[in-house]
């Protein structure tokens, strides 16, 4: 039987010493967080570090790339590397940051799965990068306008399709939501209902009255001595005769 050299569960023990040795200098930070590795790479010298992870440390796989938008920083965009290490059984996190008109070195040059990984960073946060030869749209169509995974873009979009029946094709047009048309509830979260729902009257308490009603006297509740006696005196009325079936064994039949 083979057994791989890679451990069942791996440890963060260590590796960031190890890394750190060989490609600090192109670092501008490492920490340890959730679990996870994270290294925080200068952005001109990203394809540098991931060639030295993979090559020197064994990170032979690039599993994702990733963006994040966050519009109050100075360079608003963050790329994310997923790195694994089939023989080590362990996983990194390379990042770097970028604004909207600097273009991130392309990793098409080590992984070629990082073509289509750095075309949907592009559609989804419009992120470049420079040296990818095909860097075009991935998920939207082709006249598709913005970004969606930026903050700024509006839930709704810049325009809307449909199929027209006058011109026998899908068409573009701004959106429009029209107020009028729409039937608003208890449910909408635009505006509470003017009306009651059935219960919601028991959140205003108990009802106030002037004299509770109470039972006056023990007849009042059927709880007096002629009942008593009358349930004491018992019936006249029998179960029903029993009758007694005997099932015989099938087999024995």
């Amino acid at each position: 039987m083979t057994v791989h050299s890679a451990p069942k569960f791996a440890s963060n023990e260590g590796v960031i010493d190890a890394l750190s040795e060989s490609v600090s200098v192109w670092l501008d930070g490492v920490r340890e967080e959730h679990g996870e590795i994270i290294l925080t790479a200068k952005r001109d010298h990203i394809e540098m570090v991931l060639r030295t992870l993979r090559d020197d440390h064994d990170y032979q796989q690039l599993m994702e790339i990733a963006g994040a938008d966050y519009p109050a920083r100075p360079e608003r965009f963050e790329v994310v590397y997923m790195l694994l290490s089939l023989t080590k059984n362990h996983r990194i996190m390379v990042k770097c940051s970028t604004d909207e008109a600097t273009p991130v070195p392309t990793v098409t040059t080590l992984w070629p799965n990082a073509g289509w990984l750095e075309r949907e960073v592009f559609d989804m946060f419009g992120v470049t990068f420079a040296g990818n030869k095909d860097l075009r749209r991935i998920l939207t169509d082709y006249g598709f306008e913005g970004h969606p995974f930026r903050k700024d873009f509006p839930m709704t979009g810049y325009t809307e399709l449909r199929y027209s029946e006058d011109e026998k094709r899908v068409v573009y047009e701004p959106v429009e939501l029209a107020q009028d048309m729409r039937t608003f509830d208890f449910l909408s979260p635009w505006e509470g209902s003017d009306y009651v729902l059935p219960g919601d009257e028991k959140a205003k308490g108990p009802p106030s009255v002037d004299k509770p009603k109470v039972t006056e006297k023990p007849g009042d509740s059927g709880a007096d001595p002629h009942t008593n006696d009358k349930a004491a005196e018992g019936t006249e009325a029998v179960p029903p005769d029993m009758i007694e079936i005997e099932v015989g064994d099938e087999e024995g039949e």
